[in-house]
């Protein structure tokens, strides 16, 4: 896709990149970038923001592994976050703006079939080696290689190679235009060759990385414990993406298996802050004498995120869903509405789309910009893609549980299911049931109001707590009947729309196509994506690929909130302004300190 990237440095002709171009400081997606070349810091981190103090932070279920890269096995959280670095930073209070880490400016050819990145010449390893371009080319070759996940196979698939131009130059060469591609690869984390001592790289499982980032891994008791340093040498503390970053001396997570011990903990002090994703635990269990006295802060963050589709994912792969009528049916079972009211303290909204709470949410019936993608495809997709958005179903009169399930019963029926011998059954006989494997027992709860529903219509549900590291392998296993996941959003989708919902990724094991999806409507759709050259193009194919996928039924849509609920310790330095889209966790590590007593 054709680019509009800012050029907003002195214009320095590149003689590296095949076509003449022009050397940027940062680029941005459809725009100029906001920070101009030269720029002190993100607007969201305080630059003289004291650095020292120890931060300790809570983690649910375990790590087996020091390698994020690979497939098998869990990583300790935040690991790729506070030990590696790539190429680029993202900011965080822009659509889609990267500005240089390890490389100070990219390149992009005219005609947008490659790109260039020159290194930082003051970029270094954490044992103080230079990053160099070989070691930009080696981490590329070992991430899409078959001994790293497939995510990034499926990422950059679209890469024809990397060439190193110079000790401090690589330059990436496309197949074919694609509108983030350039953007994306930027995101590449690179290692230095020496990690693994040359050992294959799906063998490297606890070897101590070597990387460039702002902390080392110090001391880690595998499913434990893992205490991060700031690495003293650190280089990049003072290039404008990362000033005013990264303050606290040290980071440790203690990981825990249960929701209410955690809570517990950290209101006895263990640790220093915590995201609540749990309704309950916020409205009952943040209160007492310490939030009284003010040395426990309790807070709603506001952002502007897109929530993307949270929900229950139907697994394709079992025949037991591969009729829509039987996934519409599942869909009518489950009564937001009560749940709200009774479990979520009305803390939430429905989840209504793929893109919820962006621009790129489907509404209404399809215009004619996206009929002109729909109609090719028609017969590859239900008919419900052409007529008014299907919406989650309600329980708010007039509608009632009662006439859901109805309806219900109805479809199952079509399908070839009759309720009969105590349970609903196909023509051979066969009761109809499946397994929902949960990550946590506070999901018992929300999960069983639905089963109950299910029960009336003669449906069995099993649910059970499963391990996190064999949930993981089963999830990458694509081993699982019906999974709840979500599928975050942005405010400039791209290809991870392909890792997702692409007929080359359904059998990739650990790729992020959990639901299946083999559709050649589908495809066609999510290429319209990748090569839309104009936002006003983008928009539409996301708002016809969501038609799509909600006319499919190939998700239960679950339920979003607009606050991150936080709450810490009085002595975390938070600064004056927010970023627009963000996680909190991800902010505090960035931008957050340690005050000084």
């Amino acid at each position: 896709m054709l680019k509009r990237i800012a050029h907003v440095v002195a214009p320095l002709l590149c003689a590296l990149v095949a076509g003449a171009s022009f050397a940027s400081h940062g680029l941005a997606l459809g725009g100029r970038p906001k920070y101009p070349a030269g720029f002190s810091h993100f607007d969201y981190v305080n630059p003289a923001a004291p650095r020292g103090g120890q931060l300790t932070l809570a983690a649910m279920g375990s790590f087996d592994k020091l390698n994020p890269f690979t497939l098998k096995g869990v990583p300790p959280v935040n690991l790729t976050e506070l030990v590696f670095e790539t190429l680029v930073a993202q900011s965080d209070d822009e659509p889609f703006s990267v500005y240089g880490l390890l490389a100070e400016d990219m390149a992009l050819a005219q005609d947008e079939m490659s790109i260039t990145f020159r290194l930082n010449p003051k970029a270094k390893f954490s044992n103080g080696d230079p990053v160099t371009a070989e070691d930009v080319k080696h981490s590329w070759n070992m991430l899409i290689s078959k001994a790293a996940s497939p995510l990034y196979r499926a990422m950059w698939a679209d890469v024809k190679g990397i060439v190193v131009v110079d000790p401090r130059t690589v330059r990436f060469e496309f197949k074919r235009r694609n509108r983030e591609l350039h953007m994306i690869v930027g995101q590449l984390p690179v290692f230095s060759r020496k990690w693994g001592n040359g050992k294959p790289f799906d063998q490297i499982v606890t070897d101590t990385p070597i990387a460039s980032g702002p902390y080392l891994v110090d001391k880690a008791a595998l499913g434990k414990t893992i205490s991060y340093r700031r690495n003293p040498a650190w280089w990049g503390g003072d290039i404008p993406a990362r000033r005013g970053m990264f303050n606290f001396e040290g980071v440790a997570y203690r990981y825990y298996k249960d929701e209410l011990i955690r809570i517990e903990a950290f209101k006895a002090g263990e640790f220093d802050f915590v995201h609540e994703n749990m309704a309950k635990n916020w409205a009952r269990s943040y209160q007492g004498a310490k939030f009284d006295r003010g040395e426990l802060i309790r807070r709603e963050l506001t952002h502007l995120n897109p929530q993307g589709m949270q929900g229950y994912v139907f697994n394709l792969r079992r025949p037991l869903f591969q009729d829509v009528r039987v996934r519409k049916a599942l869909t009518l079972a489950l009564d937001f509405e009560w749940m709200n009211r009774q479990l979520f303290y009305n803390q939430y909204k429905r989840n209504y789309s793929y893109f919820t709470n962006s621009e790129m949410a489907a509404t209404g019936s399809p215009d004619a910009a996206e009929l002109k993608l729909l109609e090719p495809v028609r017969r590859h997709l239900e008919p419900e893609a052409f007529g008014p958005v299907p919406r989650p179903p309600t329980t708010v009169a007039p509608r009632s549980l009662r006439e859901n399930l109805r309806e219900a019963r109805e479809l199952f029926r079509a399908a070839g299911w009759e309720f009969r011998d105590g349970a609903l059954r196909n023509a051979r006989g066969e009761v109809f049931e499946f397994e929902i494997p949960l990550s946590g027992k506070s999901w018992e709860r929300v999960v069983a109001p639905y089963a109950r529903n299910l029960e009336k219509l003669g449906v069995s549900v099993k649910y059970r707590i499963i391990d996190s590291a064999i949930l993981a392998k089963r999830t990458d296993d694509f081993d699982f009947d019906m999974l709840l996941h979500w599928f975050l959003s942005s405010q400039s989708p791209g290809n991870e729309q392909f890792l997702r919902f692409a007929s080359e990724t359904a059998d990739e094991k650990g790729s992020q196509n959990l639901i299946g999806l083999k559709n050649p409507g589908i495809d066609h759709l999510v290429d319209a994506i990748l090569t839309a050259d104009t936002r006003e193009k983008l928009v539409t194919a996301c708002r016809a690929l969501d038609r799509a996928l909600l006319a499919g039924y190939y998700m239960i849509p679950q339920w979003h909130n607009t606050v991150h609920r936080v709450s810490y310790k009085k002595h975390l330095g938070i600064p004056e302004k927010q970023p627009l889209y963000y996680q909190p966790d991800d902010w505090l590590l960035k931008a957050w300190w340690m005050k000084k007593d």
